[in-house]
Parts: C-alpha cells; structure tokens; sequence
C-alpha cells in the first residue's frame, strides 16, 4: 500500500528539503503547499486575488480555501505522497483524514521537525531559492554568481522572506499547527525529529523512524 506521509514544522525548519527527498527515495509524489500557492498566483483567477495580499503580509491561506485548492491536487495524485504544509491546521487535518477514509486510507506517519526559534530566524535571513526548479537552501550553498547548485539557474531570496513575515508565521504555527502535531501526537503517526543537524543526519532519522513505525514501508 502506498504511503501517505505528512510535514509538520514552522517555516525555515526544512521541510522543502527533507520532503523532496523523501519522496524521491520512496517513490512518492511530493507537494510544496509553497510552490502550490505560487503557481496560483501566476493565474488570473479568483483565487489569486484572494490569496495574493494574505500571502503578501505573511499570512495562511483560509481553511475552506486551502482545502478546495488541496482537493484539486489529491484528485490528481492518488498515490502515495509526501504533503509539506499541509495540514497546518486541525481543520485541514480533519479534511485530509477524511478525504483519506473515503477511500480506504489514512495518513500513515507525520513527521515534525523541530527547530528553535533563533537558529529558524538566522536560517529566513540566509534562505534562497532557485525559481528554476525549486530548490531552496542558504546563501553559503550557492555556486559562483549566486547560481542554484543543483540546476545552475539564479536563485535569490524568496520574496516573502523576510522578519516581519516570518515572525506573522511563526506566531500562526504555533497557535494553529502545534496542535495538529499535538494530535498526531497522541495518535501516535508522530515522528519528532532534531532538524537542527545535517541534511544527511535529519534524512537518515527520519528513514531509520519510518521504517521502525510503518514496518519497512509497510502500513502497520
């Protein structure tokens, strides 16, 4: 059965990074909430208007919205995924579980990484992205001319990276994504994991806890 992975974390705590890779080396889908909204904005829609100024102060995206955006995408990749920013809130993990029931299925495992609050304000002010193929990381990882190290295009700081905006969504974590983490916590699909280490060292807990809760891949 296909796995059905969830990340939870407050900005700059690395979900992009570890999402992404685990999706490759599980053979998952992989879904920024990020880079989903992004490509919206790039629509003349409704649904751009409305999104556009709450992404422009920092802010999250409504329940009911998010969750109809979501749902376009779920119909589309009904496989195994990994979701990074999403759920962020208890609404959305209701409708996530329920979308899930309807079919048979449930969130196998959520995994919060955990950052403090210095060292995620010292990451915002050292974070870029590639806009080419989505890559993100610090400052120090680019190659020569501020190019992407993986696909070589111009990366530069995100344009909702800033204090102001990072602090407005640390706030909202807190208060609206803690207890979805609190939840699954004592549902016990929750894999806490110290984000502050390596790359490689934070990929390789989170494997080692996976494989330990879903038997190998396999839904326990």
């Amino acid at each position: 059965m296909a796995l059905h992975l969830i990340l939870l974390g407050p900005p700059a705590s690395g979900k992009g990074t570890q999402g992404r890779r685990l999706a490759a080396d599980r053979g998952l889908d992989y879904l920024s909430t990020g880079a989903l909204l992004r490509g919206v904005l790039k629509e003349d829609s409704p649904a751009a208007r409305e999104i556009r100024p709450i992404l422009d102060r920092g802010g999250y995206i409504p329940d009911e919205l998010m969750c109809g955006i979501m749902r376009e995408w779920l119909a589309d990749h009904p496989g195994g995924w990994v979701l990074d920013g999403f759920p962020r809130t208890l609404m959305q993990d209701d409708f996530l579980a329920a979308w899930l029931a309807e079919r048979g299925e449930r969130v196998d495992a959520a995994v919060a990484l955990d950052v403090p609050k210095d060292e995620l304000i010292r990451r915002i002010e050292g974070r870029v992205e590639c806009p080419d193929c989505r890559w993100s990381g610090q400052k120090e990882e680019l190659n020569e001319g501020r190019r992407c190290p993986k696909c070589g295009g111009a990366a530069g700081p995100r344009s909702d990276d800033n204090l102001t905006n990072f602090l407005s969504r640390y706030d909202e974590y807190c208060e609206q994504t803690v207890p979805v983490i609190e939840r699954h916590d004592a549902a016990g699909t929750l894999l806490h994991c110290d984000a502050t280490r390596s790359v490689d060292e934070v990929a390789a807990t989170i494997e080692a806890n996976l494989k330990t809760l879903t038997n190998d891949g396999e839904t326990a």
